[in-house]
């Protein structure tokens, strides 16, 4: 299973471009909103309903754990214990991880990025605990089973990665030429 954590004050194109992507990808995506609740509110007061709340989840295995940025949701994202447990495990079973905008911060502050390629939302890389930050103009970054972005404007690319790395280049490929990306 996929998961995408929201949580208050979340960046809602982040969240939902990808979102969108992947779906239209035939993937199947649960969002868990971080907080409780039926609904989380982004960080331009757009609500968004979610599949489950954080109470509920419980995946030993996941395929990938997806965190979207926004000022305060990725401090609410941080300060999460099951968004916590939940990348341990993606990350101890081999699943991919997934951030975006000011997000990477959350798996750099665990030293998830230790090593790895990286970007993040300008700011917020003195988070990325040993994270080898790529130049200024890289928007999307695939290291392993990491997959990293810089914000809002990288949405769609980034959905694609996700997309790329879960279904294949070519379905991505197909999936940009049917959105029109090029």
């Amino acid at each position: 299973m996929i998961y995408m954590f929201l949580a208050n004050g979340f960046e809602e194109v982040e969240a939902l471009a990808p979102l969108d992507l992947l779906r239209r990808a035939g993937c199947n995506v649960t969002t868990v909103g971080v907080g409780g609740g039926d609904t989380v509110v982004g960080a331009h007061g757009i609500a968004v309903g979610v599949d489950i709340p954080d109470t509920m989840f419980h995946d030993s295995k996941p395929e990938m754990v997806i965190l979207p940025g926004g000022m305060p949701g990725t401090r609410h994202l941080d300060e999460s214990r099951t968004v916590d447990a939940a990348l341990r495990v993606a990350i101890n079973s081999g699943a991919y991880v997934a951030a975006i905008c000011a997000a990477p911060m959350v798996l750099g502050k665990r030293g998830y990025l230790r090593g790895k390629n990286a970007v993040c939302f300008p700011g917020f890389e003195e988070y990325l605990e040993g994270a080898i930050l790529q130049p200024k103009g890289v928007k999307v970054v695939t290291d392993g089973k990491i997959i990293t972005a810089v914000g809002m404007g990288a949405a769609v690319d980034f959905g694609l990665a996700l997309v790329e790395a879960l279904k294949g280049k070519d379905v991505a490929t197909a999936l940009r030429s049917t959105i029109l990306a090029d």
